[in-house]
């Protein structure tokens, strides 16, 4: 053994022995009991540069030491439908069945930046998330909730500021020393305008907004992650794993480009940089996948943007099984399919997951689904045995060669990025959005020649099958309360207060003023969603695609 392998095998058991370790019966179901880590009899050279020991550079087996025998993963599922008193009542419930973590789906409207009362807010209020369009909304969504104990993650983007800013306000509303605050907000802006289409404002503006709200969190909120890179909504386009990692981690490094670029340090801002990852079911590639993550990441932060704190190299990340995987057919088979997806996560070091419910393809989750959903993560931690051993594939030559070609492919697509001059630019022409289009078009072919079967679709198909599962339905009673409450509260607030809280905005989006402490000032005056939007919409204006086909 080379004296570098000794050292940091010395040092990692001096770390893993410093940590919590879970009260648990950590043994096979045999009563055998299992070491925390295994490593090669023999290692050779290329072990400590390409794998290494958990919690120590590159981070291939994971960011912590002693991963899940210290802590198991953030157990979180997705819910918002409704009324924010409806989903306030479903955040209540999943937190008594153990979740250990809040994480908001929002609307279309709010999604988008418009007010319940908006004419495009017709018919979609509270259908796919929930309805938020001022401060009071927000209170309602988190009463009861302890803010300064619970971790929460919000699913937000192109209005992400305005929604951060409602939930900085309930929290001092609550008596909650802000730098307390706990989770994540999405506010992957670039995604948006790669894969789902959920902007408003043009790219050069959004990343001002962002790199503000950056600048105000690494000051205000030290504790809390101010971007959730995502990756999910790239593979559920119809991306390969490869071109999820690979424009995933270009939009993170353009994030810390522009923080950098504002005079930030990289040591202050990254280590609050998280992502947001997809489960697919090609089980052992995306554990690879995020296996590449980690190493690409911390040889990047550290080799190209000279970051030196080890806690700016560790890339930690959420996962959301694949929603592109689940079926309108046969849907108890997606029990199954969420089930592969989250062991891959969960074998493959993830912070914190979400499952998703058999049902999603056809209505938002029923409350029976979630539990459902939720009990298959429990079941992975306490009856597996998966969250016994760290990193219990690490060594596998299937594992290790995956994901070598997977960060060989990665860096291919940088290369191929930088040339066209960054992300941003790469973006403006079609370039990221066609090469996702080609892939999802391929895979549809090899699903319609059945070079690929999916279960239930184009194999062991049931006909005339019918749906023996609750469907959770909104009523259009929602919509009306919710109309109904934003019209009090546009009568009952201090409108000229309002007025001026909005001129302020507008002034600071002229200039280079930090948005942030204006956004939440606007939110305690009970202006609304749609009316922060359009005070910064009247300097930035809003952004409109080209045609990339």
């Amino acid at each position: 053994m080379s004296g570098s392998f000794e050292k940091s095998w010395k040092k990692w058991q001096e770390e893993v022995e410093s940590k919590n370790q879970r009260d648990y019966n950590f043994q096979t179901a045999s009563g055998e009991s299992v070491d925390r880590l295994y490593l090669p009899d023999h290692p050779d050279d290329d072990y400590m540069d390409k794998w290494g020991f958990p919690g120590q550079y590159p981070y291939t087996r994971g960011v912590h030491p002693n991963m899940y025998r210290g802590r198991l993963w953030t157990m979180r599922q997705f819910a918002g439908f409704g009324t924010p008193q409806e989903t306030n009542q479903r955040f209540k419930f999943l937190l008594s069945q153990g979740q250990t973590g809040l994480s908001v789906a929002y609307d279309m409207p709010t999604l988008m930046g418009y007010d319940c009362d908006h004419e495009l807010s017709d018919g979609e209020v509270g259908k796919c998330g929930v309805a938020v369009s001022s401060l009071k909304d927000m209170e309602d969504l988190f009463e009861g909730i302890p803010l300064e104990k619970v971790s929460v993650s919000q699913t937000i983007n192109g209005p992400s500021v305005i929604l951060l800013a409602f939930y900085i306000a309930v929290a001092q509303k609550q008596g909650v020393d802000i730098s307390a605050l706990r989770g994540t907000l999405q506010n992957d802006i670039l995604k948006e305008y790669i894969a789902q289409k959920e902007w408003i404002f043009p790219p050069a503006e959004s990343m001002r907004i962002i790199t503000d709200m950056i600048e105000y969190c690494t000051e205000y909120l030290p504790k809390y992650n101010t971007i959730s890179i995502s990756g999910y909504h790239i593979r559920e386009a119809g991306s390969t794993a490869v071109q999820e990692l690979a424009f995933t981690l270009a939009d993170g490094f353009t994030y810390v480009e522009h923080a950098i670029a504002r005079g930030l340090d990289v040591d202050k801002f990254a280590p609050r940089l998280s992502f947001f990852f997809n489960s697919h079911l090609d089980f052992f590639e995306e554990i690879a996948k995020y296996r590449a993550a980690r190493r690409i990441w911390s040889t990047t932060m550290k080799e190209k943007y000279g970051a030196k704190d080890p806690n700016s190299w560790k890339l930690r990340f959420h996962t959301q099984t694949a929603g592109f995987s689940l079926t309108a057919q046969q849907p108890e088979n997606n029990i199954a399919r969420t089930a592969f997806q989250a062991m891959a996560a969960v074998l493959g070091g993830t912070q914190s997951l979400h499952t998703n419910s058999m049902d999603e393809t056809l209505a938002l989750p029923s409350e029976k689904a979630v539990e459902i959903a939720l009990r298959t993560q429990q079941l992975i931690a306490y009856e597996t045995g998966a969250a016994n051993v760290i990193d219990p594939l690490g060594g596998s030559w299937y594992i290790e060669e995956l994901t070598d070609k997977i960060e060989e492919g990665a860096r291919d697509y940088f290369r191929k990025i930088e040339d066209l001059g960054g992300v941003i630019p790469a973006i403006e022409q079609g370039y990221i959005q066609r090469e996702i289009a080609d892939s999802a078009s391929e895979y549809q072919k090899l699903l319609d020649s059945k070079q690929r079967i999916m279960v239930g679709v184009n194999e062991f198909i049931k006909k005339d099958e019918k749906i023996e599962i609750p469907i959770l339905e909104i009523g259009a009673d929602v919509e009306e309360k919710q109309l109904a409450k934003t019209r009090a509260l546009r009568k009952s607030r201090d409108n000229d207060k309002v007025k001026i809280s909005l001129d302020k905005l507008s002034n600071a989006c002229k200039g280079d003023q930090n948005v942030m402490p204006l956004l939440i000032d606007a939110a305690n005056a009970y202006a609304t969603l749609g009316e922060m939007v359009d005070a910064m919409k009247s300097v930035f204006g809003e952004w409109t695609e080209t045609s990339v086909i």
